[in-house]
């Protein structure tokens, strides 16, 4: 089929009548499908049945001569910092181990900077009018975090390498109320993306106006590979050593996608300098986290080759998904001038542009016929995005079956908001 741009008013009045009541039989079988959030689905989560029942005598909770049923140890114990550490490419002593949430740890760094500061520097709260660089498309999730603190959020285009570079040196270097940057640096959310070997060094080598700049670097999808060829991501850490600034990057992770949404682990990677003001903060929190659950961790993986091996088997339920959202937009938009699209190596979603002014529309049919999809506008800070056109697509919750019916009537419904954008003008 022809551009749909391509078509005369009476090609597209008739193409509009023909996907108009193709999208009617949709409505009329009363769908109820969630594509909202990227959660595991019950394939993924009957995969770490097993950690269930691993931990099961009193002499399994005593490690390195400390009960794990008892409180103590701060920073979590050394088996599960060793995990971290070789997934997150730094040394254990950098780790801390937290409770079942990485973004609960991002927002205690961001309370923590904006109530103590850092050592020879205001707390932000004192400092005023802060920001904070957001790549976009992007997590809603740390825009959440930002706009909760009323931190000023400047968007930062993605490029097929990352965030656009040049202009994140340029605001970085000139404006010392700049204090931070998220970043999703392996297999981006929502498009996949993973940074380049030039990008990572760029952000080693900032030399930020601000003393307490720091690097949010959520490498959420470290692990979570698509393809027999998956991406690969150089270490900020290492790179950050070459160049003197150690200090930068803050480094987050979990098991919230690898074992049990809600029941995983998650951990925190940084300086020794920075580890100083969160542990400070952190000894007041918490006498310490959930040890049994980090020992069920232990004694289920052993090490991170066991991580990655279990990952595996999570390839092996997901890949099937992801083809089947790539497949469909190849056959029912590629061609059409309708959509753009990523096909991405790893990570847990796939981002659709659509014509400028259609996100929203698309969102609202979908929804209309039974499909909710992420709302239009989350990628962006405030949820405004400026030209309505990004769609985040989680195809991760829904059966197979299911997905192939929400992606069939997510292409019909870009086409047809398309099609009514190009009839109005």
């Amino acid at each position: 089929m022809a551009s749909y741009e391509n078509m005369s008013k009476q090609e597209l009045l008739s193409e509009k009548d023909k996907l108009q009541k193709e999208y009617d039989e949709f409505k009329s079988r009363g769908l109820k499908l969630d594509m909202s959030r990227g959660k595991p689905g019950s394939e993924q989560l009957d995969l770490s049945l097993d950690m269930l029942t691993v931990l099961n005598n009193k002499e399994q909770c005593v490690v390195n001569g400390v009960d794990c049923r008892n409180y103590g140890i701060l920073d979590g114990i050394p088996s599960m910092k060793a995990i971290f550490a070789e997934l997150l490419e730094c040394d254990s002593e950098n780790i801390m181990v937290g409770g079942n949430s990485s973004l609960n740890m991002m927002f205690d760094v961001v309370a923590c900077l904006m109530h103590a500061g850092f050592e020879g520097c205001e707390p932000w709260e004192k400092q005023g009018g802060i920001k904070f660089l957001c790549p976009v498309p992007g997590y809603d999730r740390h825009f959440g975090i930002t706009e909760y603190f009323n931190i000023e959020m400047i968007p930062v285009p993605m490029t097929p390498n990352g965030p656009d570079m040049d202009m994140v040196e340029s605001l970085v270097s000139s404006d010392e109320k700049i204090k931070g940057i998220w970043c999703v640096p392996k297999y981006s959310n929502p498009q996949g993306i993973t940074y380049s070997d030039e990008t990572v060094t760029r952000f080693a080598k900032l030399r930020p106006a601000a003393k307490d700049f720091r690097i949010m670097w959520d490498n959420a999808y470290c692990v979570h590979d698509l393809t027999d060829t998956p991406d690969k991501l150089l270490s900020i850490v290492d790179e950050c050593k070459k160049y003197g600034s150690e200090d930068l990057p803050i480094l987050f992770a979990s098991t919230s996608k690898i074992t049990f949404p809600g029941s995983g682990v998650a951990a925190m990677a940084c300086s020794k300098n920075n580890m100083a003001i969160f542990k400070r903060r952190y000894q007041f929190q918490t006498i310490g986290y959930d040890k049994l659950n980090m020992l069920r961790h232990v004694l289920f993986f052993k090490d991170a080759n066991g991580v990655k091996a279990h990952m595996r088997k999570h390839k092996e339920v997901l890949a099937p998904r992801f083809e089947v959202v790539v497949s469909k937009l190849n056959s029912q938009l590629g061609g059409l001038g309708v959509a753009s699209w990523l096909e991405p190596n790893g990570g847990y979603f796939v981002s659709v542009d659509v014509p400028d002014g259609c996100a929203k529309r698309v969102v609202e049919l979908c929804r209309e016929a039974g499909v909710v999809l992420t709302g239009a506008g989350a990628t962006y800070p405030y949820g405004k995005d400026p030209h309505d056109s990004n769609i985040r697509i989680a195809p991760t919750y829904p059966p197979v079956s299911e997905l192939e019916i929400a992606m069939d009537l997510f292409c019909l419904s870009v086409k047809l908001a398309a099609v009514e954008k190009l009839l109005a003008q």
